[in-house]
Parts: structure tokens; sequence; C-alpha cells
């Protein structure tokens, strides 16, 4: 038996009292991909971002663990719920134009103190000032570095749409405006280099692209490391007693955690091991988070029906947004098809061993977002659910 029919026995018989379609998380799993990052990170803290979890129970497991400290969250309603949940470290990633929300942030002392917003522009902090309804707390604030490789002049970016911040000398001007604002205290930098971090360099069938990827990231490591320094020596020199340097993601824990510059990283995705993380040299993990959809057809030799299935990712359209089945091997996507609104038709032999009522196990493309489609995730250990813990949905919470 393979490893992955072992897996799947394993799956089906955790989860045998439990109807499909259903969510689980491989705890032994989840903890072997924890401890990589903490390996790769080599002492550096790591801020676990809650857009790949999505999942208090599992935030609270991770947290517990030496060497995770704190959450890298997405919403600013998002953050007051976790300071509000218990939570005292929770940097919001992105800008926010929440005014209700600050204005809760501004007047009430447990929430400022526990909470830091992202700005990368004065009118952001303009914005947070005319919210505040009275509230006199101070806003912890961080900056968002553009992490973006220019070549050739500018003519060339290679790196995601985010801050407009790029230069030593920006960042420290704004620096420079938080310091003159009342009510205001600089205590962090963050910058996230996705194009690093989040893009697969070792893509099957296309050994020309990976190796592009490969000098694409390298030369982008080098030089983002060099200008990285550079602002946080110019941002110091305004505000020495900044509590934070943020960078990194899941791809590349190592690599980041070995500039001097930075003092935390940041990593969400490398617990659940989504299929986006498949196509990496860096690291390798254990896929932790499936859900798994019920055999409701079975229309002729070699295929079968399942529920549901059409759980496309963020980001820009193509198959590698799709989730793919994982559990049994060998079953694909009929290509006129996909998967879909309410039902997946799914090619291969394995389907003629598969029967009404069976469950396919599918892995996501991107870790968090399957938590929008379940309210619960069941936590698999060896071959028994242990718990059956809500996600934010299941909470009655949807953020974004």
């Amino acid at each position: 038996m393979t490893a992955r029919a072992a897996d799947r026995a394993r799956y089906d018989r955790a989860t045998a009292h439990l109807d499909a379609p259903v969510a689980v998380v491989d705890l032994d799993a989840f903890d072997a991909n924890a401890d990589d990052l903490l390996r790769r990170a080599g002492g550096k803290p790591i801020r676990v971002a809650s857009k790949s979890v999505r999942c208090r129970a599992l935030l609270e497991r991770v947290l517990e663990r030496d060497g995770f400290a704190g959450i890298m969250s997405f919403t600013l309603a998002e953050s007051l719920w976790l300071a509000r949940s218990g939570f005292d470290d929770v940097l919001l990633a992105y800008p926010s134009a929440d005014r209700k929300g600050y204005a809760e942030l501004a007047s009430d002392p447990k929430l400022a103190a526990a909470v830091t917003v992202m700005i990368d522009d004065p009118a952001q902090l303009r914005l947070i000032d005319e919210a505040r309804e009275g509230g006199k707390e101070v806003v912890r604030v961080c900056l968002e570095l553009d992490t973006s490789l220019k070549l050739f002049g500018g003519r060339v970016r290679v790196g995601a749409l985010r801050s407009p911040l790029h230069s030593p000398a920006q960042v420290a001007e704004l620096a420079r405006a938080v310091k003159r604002a009342p009510g205001f205290k600089l205590v962090g930098i963050m910058a996230y280099e996705g194009h690093i971090a989040g893009v697969g360099d070792a893509v099957p069938g296309r050994p020309l692209r990976s190796r592009a990827v490969r000098l694409m990231q390298a030369t982008a490591r080098k030089e983002l490391a060099q200008r990285r320094a550079e602002v946080v020596r110019a941002v110091r020199a305004v505000e020495p007693d900044l509590e934070f340097v943020n960078g990194g993601g899941t791809g590349s824990v190592q690599h980041t955690a070995a500039e001097d510059a930075v003092t935390e990283i940041a990593a969400g995705s490398g617990l659940y091991v989504p299929r986006l993380f498949d196509n990496y040299t860096s690291f390798s993990g254990r896929p932790a988070a499936l859900f798994a959809l019920p055999v409701v057809r079975r229309p002729g030799v070699g295929v079968v029906t399942v529920l549901g299935g059409g759980y496309p990712a963020s980001g820009a359209t193509g198959a590698d947004r799709l989730p793919v089945p994982y559990l049994p091997e060998g079953l694909s996507y009929d290509p006129q098809e996909g998967p879909g609104e309410v039902q997946t038709p799914l090619l291969g032999s394995p389907a003629d061993d598969l029967l009404i009522g069976d469950k396919v196990w599918f892995r996501h493309a991107k870790a968090g977002e399957l938590c929008e489609r379940f309210d619960t995730l069941h936590l698999i250990k060896g071959d028994t659910v242990t718990a059956s813990v809500p996600t934010y949905r299941g909470e009655g919470r949807t953020f974004l």
C-alpha cells in the first residue's frame, strides 16, 4: 500500500460516521509542517497568517508552540474580533477603509494595545483620524514596503502591486509623517515578497520556466535583502524603538530569516500545504487540509460523479487555481466540464472501484480559502476524529 493509499484508508475510517461533503485537517501533518516552518525560520519567531488558516482553534493550536508569536490578519473587522477573543498581538497586513472599525479601535484600550494597522500613504492616516469619533487611544502603525523587483530602469517590474513605497527615502518620509501625527505610534515595517515566497520554482513539464523563476527569485532575494536593510536603517533613524520588521512567506522562510534586518517571519499556508505549494525546491510539506465529496452517480465505465466541487481559488484564473482530486490516486476532471457548481464528473480507472456514497478526497489550491466553503473542520489524529471545530464561516464570520 502506498503512503497516499494508507492516508486514504485512515481518512475514510476516521470519517466513516460523517456524510460528505466534509473537510478535515490531519493533525500529524499539520504539526509536522509547523515543525518544518520553525526549522527553516532558524530561531526567528513566526507570525501566523490568519487568512491561510481561518479557524480559531487551529490558530490557538499553532500559537501554543514555542517559536510562533502573533497573528497577521487580513481585515480590520477580523483583527478586532481576534483581539476580543484573546489574541493580544494582531498585525493587520492590509490597509483598511473600515471607519466603524477604526472608531472601535481608537476608543478601546485593549483593542488599541493588541492591534497594529497597516499604512502606505498619508491619506490613510487622515482617514483613521477622521474615523475616530472622539476615540483618544493611540493607534499602532506599521509601514508596508513594496518588495517588487524593478529591472531596466523600472521598465520591467516583477512582483505584486501592493505598496507604493519602494525606496528607503519614501518609507522614511512616511515614517516622519506618522511621528508628526498625534495619536499614532510607529511600531513596525512589513514587506511581503510574494514573487519569491508565493511562486513555485519547479513546475512539472516546464523546465525552462522553472529555471527562469529560480533565476528571477535569486536576483530578487539579493536586491530585496540589500534594499530592506537600507529601509530599516532609514526608518530606525526616525523611530529607534521600532518593535518589529516582518518579512517572508511560506515559500521563502529560510531565505528571509537569514536577513539581519528582519526580526520575524510571516507564514501560514505552510501549515495546510495546499496544492500551489507542491512545486517548490525550497521546501516540501505534507498535505494537511483536505475535503471529501460523495460519489452520487456512476454514469459509465471509468466515470463517477461527485456532489459539488466548483471551489476555485483566488488569483489569475487558470487550471492551477482549481482543487485537484487527490485520493484515490488516478482520477481527473472531464476537460469538457471541470469542477462543477453542483456536481463534478471524474474520470479514470479508480472510478470503477468507487460505490455510491464513497468519498473522493480533494486538495484545495490555496490554504485558508477552503474554509470559506465549510463551516467545520474535523481534526484527525491517526484514524480518529479527535475534535470538530468551527471555521470562521462556522462562527458566522465572513470578513471578505
